[in-house]
């Protein structure tokens, strides 16, 4: 009888060890140690957990050319932060390629010595960000939690998450917290042209959004800080190619001769973003150094 007892108890703890396996466990805080960049991930089991960048993106400021205006805001509300003065959440907005997230990396790099961390999160994953503003609340580094490519659908739920934790949560958000998000949209959700004709207007000409615009904008209003990026000039383009060609060690003719290749690369993808350049200068360099010369893939 004691052996049938003994085993039912035995099945029964291993059961309960399978069910605690997969049930929703707390949010624990990792090594901070381990790295200055962490990405929160959630398994299929609902468990998440924050997980180190091995290895951070060495860009520097120094690197990202033709967005002054935009770098000098960042960087101002990024130092604010870090030194424990008043900062504001951001949204990052405009043409693909333009710098918006290499903005960000190249501030981590830069303010880390002062303890600036990093976390990226995942939109779909923004439903938890109170849990990630609990566990870091408690510590002395300033943390960023970077949202890149962030756009909603109708009805996603990170989007009331998101909009909460910025503004609106009857608990206040973390002093050692911000968001930083980067967007192609402004608003951040889709917006439709029957839409606008919930717009009303007075007899004096004042117009007034109808509820489907307020709600759309209203996340965005969120964000005290928003920097705009723009697609970039003919001009502009040859200069980020040629910064990035020489950081890759291309001598000065060598970057002027290359010149006309580099705007048809850009011709060829429909693009002159500094994305785009940074492609053609890996290329360029790559080609060069391995004596391949003008030889170039199509």
């Amino acid at each position: 009888m004691n052996e049938k007892f003994e085993l039912l108890i035995e099945r029964a703890a291993q059961l309960l060890t399978r069910i605690e396996a997969v049930l929703p466990q707390p949010l624990t805080a990792p090594d901070w140690s381990q790295s200055v960049a962490w990405r929160y991930r959630k398994r299929s089991t609902g468990h998440g957990a924050l997980e180190p960048v091995r290895h951070v993106a060495q860009i520097r400021l120094a690197d990202l050319k033709e967005i002054e205006p935009q770098k000098e805001k960042i960087q101002r509300n990024t130092l604010q932060f870090v030194q424990g003065q008043p900062a504001n959440n951001v949204l990052l907005t405009g043409a693909r390629g333009t710098g918006k997230s290499s903005l960000i990396k190249a501030c981590l790099n830069e303010y880390a010595p002062q303890g600036l961390r990093l976390i990226e999160v995942d939109k779909a994953d923004l439903t938890d960000l109170p849990d990630l503003v609990d566990v870091v609340a408690a510590r002395d580094e300033k943390f960023i939690v970077f949202c890149d490519d962030l756009s909603f659908e109708e009805g996603e739920p990170g989007y009331k998450a998101l909009k909460s934790i910025l503004d609106g949560s009857v608990s206040a958000a973390s002093a050692n917290v911000l968001i930083y998000a980067t967007s192609n949209r402004r608003h951040l959700l889709p917006e439709y042209m029957k839409e606008n004709l919930t717009y009303t207007h007075t007899e004096d000409g004042e117009v007034h959004p109808g509820e489907v615009i307020e709600e759309k904008i209203s996340l965005s209003e969120r964000f005290g800080l928003w920097v705009s990026f723009y697609p970039f000039t003919q001009d502009e383009y040859l200069a980020i190619t040629a910064q990035w060609l020489a950081s890759f060690g291309v001598s000065a003719p060598k970057i002027d001769a290359a010149r006309a290749e580099s705007l048809l690369w850009a011709l060829e993808r429909g693009s002159r973003s500094g994305r785009v350049a940074y492609q053609f200068a890996r290329d360029y360099a790559g080609r060069n150094a391995s004596g391949l010369g003008g030889a170039r893939p199509s």
